[in-house]
């Protein structure tokens, strides 16, 4: 038996012990066994009851289940559990449903499927479901280790300790502030989170772009802080679409829009782009040498080392810097090899 047929002989069974037809359409509905989840209001107005009719029997019914898996009254369901458990034990003890099921079934599950893992999660004794919110993903955990409160205040104090830092951290970096028996529990339980997201290796907010940029211009960003040294615009987006981004098919026209349009990317040299928190500056070259003239002042400075501070800066040839030195409106040489502003 693979492993699709276990947990769909557990789902079955677990159903097939609810005596009364209209307890298993209730079921079935609440937690999309069929393909579509329904509300309260939707079921109750199937069966001609009222909302909180369907809430009572819902939980009623829940509470039955649990004790007979408890009990072990619930054939295939030891398995399933089984099989669940030896899972999320490699993934670090928790996982959100959709990564659980992908694991187990060999494929992106679908919504039932998804479904069928929620379900066996919450009437599972050995196994902690936690419910999809604002703040957290539908996940599901081994009871063991922590309950769905437990999980919840994990994933809490991760998304605190990312938030005192204000930058994006490593597993290794927040490891180093929690007890944990490993390092990829700590991967596990931030995973849970809808405020957080990863990027490279580093976990931090998921409103911050540098781990989980949302646009073109923000991948540009996290490409270029990445490589920490500038950039030509076509490797730029080379790099992107070679990067673990969600959306990364972007074009090298596109891609050298976007660095224009941006005051963090300063052009230095041929289409080759930096970042401004580097140091770079907006400018011509004769704006750069502008610059540093006014910086050295009355005393001037050699020709020598006007090319070498504008080659910090930018990246063009020697030969460029020297012409530009020849504009006589702007710079005025004193002596035989110092320039100073006219």
């Amino acid at each position: 038996m693979n492993n699709a047929e276990t947990i769909a002989k557990a789902i079955t069974n677990s159903l097939n012990i609810i005596e009364q037809e209209r307890e298993r359409e209730i079921i079935s509905r609440r937690f999309g066994l069929n393909g579509h989840k329904e509300t309260l209001e939707q079921i109750g107005e199937m069966l001609s009851i009222t909302r909180e009719r369907v809430r009572q029997l819902e939980k009623a019914i829940l509470i039955r289940l649990e004790n007979s898996a408890e009990d072990g009254k619930i054939s295939d369901l030891a398995a399933a559990e089984k099989l669940i458990i030896r899972n999320l034990t490699e993934m670090g003890r928790v996982a959100r449903i959709s990564d659980l099921a992908s694991k187990i079934l060999g494929k992106e599950p679908n919504a039932t499927e998804k479904a069928q893992f929620c379900f066996l999660g919450e009437i599972s004794p050995n196994l902690s479901i936690v419910s999809e919110n604002d703040k957290y993903h539908t996940a599901v955990g081994i009871a063991e280790y922590g309950s769905e409160k437990d999980i919840r205040n994990k994933t809490d104090e991760i998304v605190a300790i990312i938030k005192a830092n204000k930058a994006p951290m490593s597993v290794d970096q927040l490891d180093a502030k929690l007890n944990y028996e490993h390092p990829s529990h700590i991967e596990a339980i931030a995973r849970v989170s809808k405020l957080l997201s990863t990027l490279n290796g580093q976990w931090g907010l998921a409103k911050w772009p540098t781990v989980n940029p949302k646009n073109i211009r923000d991948k540009i960003f996290v490409i270029l802080e990445e490589k920490k040294e500038p950039m030509h615009f076509s490797d730029i987006a080379k790099a992107i679409s070679a990067s673990d981004f969600k959306r990364k098919n972007v074009t090298t026209q596109a891609i050298h829009n976007e660095l224009i349009k941006d005051s963090r990317f300063v052009l230095i040299g041929r289409g080759i782009y930096a970042l401004d928190s580097w140091g770079f500056s907006k400018g011509t070259v004769a704006d750069i040498i502008t610059k540093i003239l006014k910086k050295a002042g009355d005393e001037g400075l050699s020709r020598k080392e006007i090319v070498k501070q504008v080659l910090k800066e930018r990246k063009v040839k020697e030969t460029t810097v020297l012409l530009n030195l020849q504009n006589k409106a702007l710079y005025t040489r004193v002596g035989k090899d110092c320039y100073k502003l006219a």
